[in-house]
């Protein structure tokens, strides 16, 4: 979103995080959680992305990326046991 054409727009936007309702809810089910709980590894998961984290350029990113989601999991989520996805 701020690169190209039309960044400056809005320049202070880095993007958008689209969630699935109906996949996140398979995936909670799947996982014994609630949607909820999915929808907050979800949505961290994506503004990480969004922050520049990437769990797909190597191990030592990939790190920061889980150790960054579990941190932030650990402040949004009451179930301390939820784990990141």
């Amino acid at each position: 979103m701020q690169e190209g054409q039309f960044a400056n727009i809005t320049p202070g936007l880095l993007g958008d995080v689209v969630i699935s309702c109906e996949t996140a809810q398979k995936e909670a089910d799947d996982a014994k959680i609630t949607l909820f709980e999915r929808m907050s590894q979800l949505l961290i998961h994506g503004i990480l992305h969004l922050m520049g984290f990437d769990h797909e350029t190597g191990q030592t990113d990939c790190l920061k990326m889980e150790e960054k989601s579990l941190e932030l999991l650990r402040e949004l989520e009451l179930n301390k046991d939820l784990n990141i996805f």
